[in-house]
């Protein structure tokens, strides 16, 4: 039953990764390599990102919201869009269009966050001897995570690579990525600041992670358009 668990658990965390690449066209361009080399490259900001934590925020004794290292930490947190910059706009990348380029970056970037943070919690908790639903929110959290990191790409594709996107819908795309970007912070918020539970959390990113990518989609597609 543990091992049953843990697979079920595993299915849910990373299958969704596998899904995307298959069900959409990113398997047809073999676009693989440009998600690897976007995973190096998260692996890459996360140290860097863990070597500024660990410099410039102090070990808290109590569990509370402290406004000041949380702005630290959204601060820090903004490395993840210089290593989405870099992802995009300096790696080589095989002969793509810009729609599946973000999209492969953006997908290689949600897994490794996935590997990195969910796979050693999930190995060790979901073998136990006792059900628990923690693992299963943590699943459904990486699946809010893949969205939002898609939508992260897909903003950052706009900013960065799109030339001609319409003057008035700059603010919005800036305003979104920024949304994006901080929702770590926000969530931490909810956790600590409000004191919400798990399963409110994660129902919460899962809301957010639709409307940011359906507003990204949006922006998107306003931005393909050809202009009058």
């Amino acid at each position: 039953m543990t091992v049953f668990h843990f697979f079920n658990c595993a299915i849910l965390t990373f299958g969704p990764h596998a899904v995307y690449y298959s069900a959409t066209p990113l398997s047809e361009y073999d676009t693989l390599g440009t998600s690897v080399k976007a995973a190096v490259v998260y692996l890459a900001t996360a140290l860097v990102k863990l070597v500024c934590l660990a410099t410039f925020l102090k070990v808290s004794e109590s569990d509370s919201f402290d406004p000041y290292q949380e702005f630290l930490k959204a601060l820090i947190g903004f490395i993840d869009v210089a290593g989405l910059y870099f992802a995009l706009t300096q790696l080589t990348h095989r002969n793509i269009s810009q729609n599946h380029k973000f999209q492969a970056v953006g997908l290689g970037w949600a897994f490794a966050d996935s590997v990195l943070h969910r796979l050693a919690p999930l190995w060790v908790g979901a073998r136990g001897l006792e059900f628990t639903w923690e693992y299963i929110l943590q699943g459904l959290e990486a699946n809010a995570n893949l969205v939002l990191s898609i939508s992260l790409a897909g903003l950052g594709s706009l900013m960065w690579l799109r030339k001609n996107k319409p003057k008035t819908l700059i603010p919005i795309i800036y305003l979104s990525a920024v949304i994006v970007a901080t929702m770590p912070s926000i969530t931490s918020y909810l956790r600590r600041g409000l004191g919400w539970h798990l399963p409110k959390v994660v129902g919460f990113e899962l809301f957010t992670s639709l409307v940011m990518a359906f507003i990204s989609w949006q922006l998107f597609a306003a931005c393909q358009r050809p202009s009058a």
